[in-house]
């Protein structure tokens, strides 16, 4: 059985020649190719990019805080009670929305 090569995708851009100047002496600096030099520094990037944006980091205090919500959940409130009772509403009088969807 031959090996399976995953599909690879093509990524160009062009750059300034000082940009280009920089990016090949780091990449010498580091033992790769400039092409692996961008890539995995662009990699890098992406993923803390990605990270940020999709995990929420809480300090001791408030990940404390969140739990003992969890366990002991206020009593709603006059808001939360006037939201509920629009959703109530909403749900009843709209036959065309997803509220009333059934698999």
């Amino acid at each position: 059985m031959g090996a399976v090569l995953a599909k690879q995708e093509r990524i160009g851009a062009r750059v300034p020649h000082e940009v280009y100047e920089t990016l090949c002496r780091a990449a010498e600096l580091s033992g790769a190719t400039v092409n692996q030099f961008l890539v995995q520094s662009a990699l890098k990037e992406a993923q803390a990019v990605i990270e940020r944006e999709e995990i929420i980091r809480l300090s001791s205090r408030d990940w404390n805080w969140l739990l003992d919500l969890v366990d002991n959940p206020p009593k709603p409130n006059s808001k939360l009670k006037a939201a509920i009772k629009r959703y109530q509403k909403a749900k009843q009088t709209d036959a065309t929305s997803t509220f009333n969807w059934t698999p």
